[in-house]
């Protein structure tokens, strides 16, 4: 960001109309291909996440029912860019509910899958990837023993170390920076009959 000013807060999604509209795949995919690459057409995020431009143009309404999409300004009078309302999403803490568990699980089924068709796509061309990146790509696991605070002191500390790159919202990246995707998945590790170890 620009004079030193911190990137916008991810988006708390509490309301439950919102996390339905989010659980539905194709919905989420356009979501979080909008946070990542910024304002795009429904033609070009339909050629993305695989649809019609009319399916997406029906998703992008629907999404921009409950304010998570907005019409951008448009370069021409033909096509009608879309930009993400926010630069991430948090949901809250897991829950127990039933009802919000559904929710929730099709929300992590969605990001899970993205995740691994991203995960997928990089080890399938690596082969054209400029060395540097090669070099640079990390693929880390990491078991870790913590407690629920200093696990969520953690979080904070990866989210706000992560914050500044945010690619919709950086405006002042050096010369050959490209989209980085990163994901962190912290939680209790069970072992397989559901007990910590």
């Amino acid at each position: 960001m620009a004079d030193g000013q911190a990137p916008p807060p991810r988006r708390r999604i509490k309301d439950s109309r919102q996390l339905r509209a989010l659980a539905h795949p194709l919905r989420l995919a356009l979501l979080q291909y909008l946070m990542a690459v910024g304002p795009r057409t429904a033609s070009e995020c339909a050629a993305e996440v695989g649809s019609s431009a009319s399916n997406i143009s029906w998703h992008l309404r629907h999404l921009a029912q409950y304010g998570l999409v907005e019409a951008a300004d448009a370069t021409d009078q033909r096509e009608r860019p879309w930009r993400a309302a926010q630069v991430g999403l948090d949901f809250g803490e897991m829950s127990a509910d039933p009802a919000t568990m559904a929710e929730q699980d099709a929300l992590i089924a969605g990001g899970l899958a993205e995740e691994d068709e991203l995960t997928r796509r990089f080890l399938a061309r690596r082969d054209t990837l400029d060395p540097e990146w090669l070099a640079a790509a990390r693929l880390d696991n990491y078991v870790l023993r913590t407690t629920p605070q200093e696990a969520r002191e953690l979080a904070e500390k990866i989210d706000t170390l992560l914050r500044p790159y945010l690619a919709t919202v950086r405006d002042d990246p050096p010369e050959g920076a490209v989209l980085a995707y990163t994901g962190v998945r912290l939680f209790p590790r069970l072992d397989a009959a559901g007990r910590h170890e």
